[in-house]
């Protein structure tokens, strides 16, 4: 993203590390960012000093960090249930090699005077093609996919033996291809084929779309993104990036707390709690943080077509009320506003995340006391 203002331009960077550290959580982070820096706006004009609402927002982050882990909660699964994690099934086998026979870089020719000499050629060639068939049935492939052209007699072969094969395939898309299908190692030659060495797939299948009736081949283990238009292909692709990100971060971690902006807005109860025992300036710093927590459930609230005020007044007083850090807001209208019910979470780490990396962006900019533009030179 190119931005001229250099505090946006600290936003557009406050994004990117939160991406590349969690893979989710980027509209957030910066949202909770601005929320912050409308909140110290308000007390610089009320005369507070920038260290003071520095030293705050650190006290207020930490207490929200510590209430996080207090209010997670563990995603159980393991290797005999994955389902939660991702759906996946490796049955098939893409191998990349030459299936044809080798054609010398010289220009030698074969003279063939008699019929039995053809007949010698042909069985040779034959031979040539039997043996490399059957070498990749015998480590159990029941897919070819090749960069370059099949000979006519090996294709043949291949359909015989219920071994369907792809030919013509790019090298880009023969390398993704043997990434999505964990291709153990490239074969560049058939007699170098190992069953460790085979790619594997759920389901392979071919389909004609369109009003040419073009045709495509259906990988179960890629995803094919469509849509009216780029920016919806680009969105989708990176809903697609998030999700495999928490599912890392699962593996990696599996404490969760609960979406729907109820970490948020238990996180600002908490935080608003704990203002009282800082009789210091820090206090209203503390307090603004915590109506800065706010701003994420109430975004969800105002996008859900709900009155935004109305509806984080009302989830507050019921956390508070039952003593319950799951309720957040409807977005579904499913009828219930207990995200553990629905379903909804995020993991410990993102939501973390999430606060350290915008209170340090915002504690950044608030020191600041001036930017000097090389254009003014």
């Amino acid at each position: 993203m190119d931005v001229d203002n250099q505090i946006a331009k600290l936003m557009v960077e406050l994004s990117r590390s939160q991406d590349y550290e969690i893979g989710d959580g980027t509209t957030g982070v910066v949202v909770m960012a601005g929320s912050l820096l409308e909140q110290a706006e308000k007390l610089l004009e009320r005369g507070i000093h920038p260290i003071w609402i520095v030293e705050g927002y650190e006290m207020a982050s930490r207490i929200a960090f510590e209430h996080l882990e207090n209010v997670a909660n563990k995603f159980e699964f393991d290797a005999l249930n994955i389902e939660p994690l991702i759906q996946t099934c490796m049955t098939t086998l893409s191998s990349k090699m030459k299936f044809e026979p080798p054609k010398p870089k010289t220009k030698h020719k074969v003279d063939i005077d008699t019929v039995e000499k053809f007949q010698t050629l042909r069985q040779q060639e034959q031979k040539y093609f039997d043996d490399m068939v059957q070498k990749c049935k015998d480590v159990g492939a029941t897919l070819v996919i090749c960069q370059w052209d099949f000979d006519d007699e090996a294709n043949h072969l291949l359909m015989h033996r219920n071994s369907p094969a792809v030919r013509w395939v790019g090298s880009v898309e023969l390398e993704l291809i043997a990434i999505a299908t964990d291709l153990w190692e490239d074969c560049a030659k058939v007699s170098r084929v190992d069953p460790r060495k085979l790619g594997r797939a759920g389901l392979v299948r071919e389909k004609a779309f369109g009003t040419t009736k073009d045709r495509m081949i259906y990988v179960e283990t890629l995803c094919k993104f469509k849509g009216c238009n780029k920016m919806m292909i680009e969105e989708t692709k990176h809903s697609l990036h998030d999700a495999l990100c928490v599912a890392r971060n699962l593996i990696s971690n599996n404490s969760i707390v609960y979406g729907g902006g109820s970490a948020d807005i238990s996180c600002s109860i908490a935080v608003e709690a704990a203002a009282d025992k800082h009789p210091g300036v820090e206090h209203y710093a503390i307090r603004a943080f915590a109506d800065a927590l706010d701003a994420i459930p109430m975004a969800l609230a105002e996008n859900s077509g709900l009155q935004p005020i109305e509806t984080l007044s009302a989830v507050k007083s019921q956390q508070i009320k039952e003593n319950s850090h799951c309720c957040g807001i409807d977005c579904n209208d499913i009828g219930t506003n207990d995200m553990r019910e629905q379903d909804v979470f995020e993991t410990l780490i993102g939501k973390q995340q999430q606060i350290l990396l915008a209170t340090q962006d915002v504690k950044m900019i608030l020191k600041i006391d001036d930017v000097i533009s090389s254009s003014e030179y």
